[in-house]
């Protein structure tokens, strides 16, 4: 019984990490789309954001990366099926990447006051005296430096880091192709094209791009697994019962 109560988690656990990984696609193709359609004013001022709150809120929020909050809370469903695959093959690398995840998690979420931002332009927009917008123009340029600060650069770099060591813990097995781990490497070595100038911005997308084909290729895999262990589970529970086991 014991055997099969693993399995079932297992199995349970790589399915949510696969459906974890396709909510991640999605968010990634509304948020390239958003971009598109009218590019965020990363270089801009609080009135400039304030501005996009107030002519559509939720374009708002979307610019603001809310969406980006719920993918990387998504990839904790990813990485604890990742880490219960591999942990066998490096417990310490595992180990290590299932910490780097939950703190570049809680980074990012810091880094994003998207309904922070929103009330403040909600706020802004009533206010009665230039003193009050004054105030609220202050908060709002608070919040844009949480949005560009220390956070968001410590998930940044987590992230990246987190990729890199999965990667090469995949590479030690034949659980994940060679091209999953290299599609992931190279979208952490792209990430550090955000750091470069001019056209840091430009390598950058290819690391959503890489990111993307990733989570294509961890959600077909989680899929197959979690579809293995079901079998096995439902051919324990068969042999248990015929051998009088339950």
């Amino acid at each position: 019984m014991k055997t099969t109560s693993t399995t079932t988690s297992k199995a349970s656990t790589y399915f949510v990490g696969g459906f974890a990984a396709l909510l991640m696609l999605a968010i990634i193709v509304i948020q390239m789309i958003s971009f598109m359609i009218a590019q965020p004013p990363y270089e801009g001022t609080a009135v400039d954001w304030f501005n996009i709150f107030q002519k559509n809120p939720l374009m708002g929020l979307i610019d603001f990366e809310l969406l980006m909050v719920f993918y990387t809370l998504l990839s904790i469903a990813v990485a604890l099926a990742l880490y219960r695959i591999l942990k066998d093959i490096n417990p310490y690398l595992t180990s290590l990447y299932m910490i780097i995840t939950v703190i570049g998690v809680l980074s990012f979420i810091a880094a994003r006051p998207a309904f922070e931002m929103l009330h403040l332009s909600n706020q802004y927009a009533v206010a009665a005296t230039q003193t009050e917008r004054a105030i609220f123009l202050a908060a709002g340029e608070a919040k844009l430096a949480a949005f560009n600060g220390t956070s968001f650069h410590i998930s940044y770099f987590l992230g990246s880091l987190g990729g890199l060591l999965i990667s090469l813990v995949m590479l030690k097995t034949s659980i994940f192709s060679k091209a999953t781990a290299y599609v992931r490497i190279a979208s952490s070595i792209c990430d550090l094209g955000l750091y470069i100038p001019v056209v840091g911005l430009y390598i950058s997308i290819f690391s959503v791009l890489f990111l993307f084909i990733w989570n294509i290729l961890i959600a077909h895999r989680l899929f197959q697994l979690g579809n293995t262990n079901s079998k096995a589970n439902e051919n324990n529970i068969y042999t248990l019962t015929h051998e009088g086991g339950i």
